[in-house]
């Protein structure tokens, strides 16, 4: 059977012995198979003097799959940069949760055997664009795998800030923050704020105040091809924060805009052949099996 894959890059968490025990494994795995692999360079010396040392975007450029090992967040940094390139991207679970992580590191031979000669499922998942404007010009902005979130920075405390949906005024909200939410996040940040679950395949948006002052504000879902725009209120005393999947953050000031929308860039992931969503959440999440 012929390959589906040739070139393959190798991303982890540094410095965390067992994503580095299944980096090493994965390297020497793909080595004697003769698929050509490359490493990314802040895991590369963990592994061998020998590796292909390049950084994120290289991998995008010269492989054709990319194997992240750690949690979703080693999944998420990954993906904010390689959904901009046409790379397959799987993941081996070293992490808690692992919704986006398929593999498990202690034997992830056997499934990504069958996935290396064809035998895996395809799913695309979309990002979201976050933009500061202030006066009228754009002053900061980063894409996101799960959400976007405006909060106050580092002390929690209410803020104040209208809601726009395609440029239509939906509410003027008193909170610590919004959430906007792709499906890919509904099972992250925004889930444990109350919002619902989107399915994957979901052209969708969930926005979730976090802590509203009031009872009648609720989650609310939105078509994923709606522009969101948050309307910071002037009499905020103090800088806020935009974080994009919590690990970049845009600098917000009183009076500034904040707008959401889908990206043009949408992410590829790799499943092994048989992957079922509800499965994954009934693991995960603990939900009951079937009676009978």
């Amino acid at each position: 059977m012929s390959k589906a894959f040739h070139t393959i890059g190798l991303i982890g968490k540094p410095h965390h012995p067992g994503t580095h025990k299944t980096l090493k494994r994965l390297h020497h795995w793909l080595t004697m198979q003769a698929y050509d692999v490359y490493v990314e360079e802040r895991v590369a010396a963990e592994i061998g003097p020998q590796t292909k040392s390049v950084d994120l975007l290289q991998i995008g450029e010269y492989c054709d799959l990319a194997i992240v090992v750690g949690g979703d967040g080693n999944m998420l940094g990954a993906a904010r940069v390689l959904a901009r390139f046409d790379i397959g991207v799987i993941g081996v679970n070293r992490g808690n949760l692992g919704f986006l992580t398929d593999l498990p590191p202690d034997t992830f031979e056997e499934a990504l055997g069958k996935v290396l000669q064809g035998e895996y499922e395809t799913e695309h998942r979309f990002l979201l664009e976050s933009e500061v404007h202030r006066h009228g010009e754009m002053k900061s902005s980063n894409t996101a795998v799960n959400e976007a979130v405006l909060h106050p920075g580092k002390i929690a405390h209410m803020i104040e800030f209208e809601v726009y949906i395609d440029d239509k005024f939906m509410y003027s909200q008193r909170a610590d923050g919004m959430i906007v939410s792709t499906p890919t996040g509904s099972t992250a940040y925004s889930l444990s704020a109350g919002g619902a679950i989107l399915t994957p395949n979901l052209e969708a948006l969930i926005l979730v105040p976090m802590f509203p002052h009031t009872l009648s504000c609720r989650p609310i879902v939105v078509d994923a091809c709606s522009i969101i725009k948050l309307v910071v209120s002037p009499e905020n005393g103090d800088a806020l924060e935009v974080s994009c999947d919590g690990h970049v953050t845009l600098p917000v000031l009183p009076g500034d805009e904040i707008i959401v929308r889908r990206s043009k860039e949408r992410l590829r992931l790799i499943h092994p052949k048989g992957y079922n969503y509800f499965h994954v959440l009934r693991n995960k999440l603990g939900w009951g099996s079937k009676l009978f």
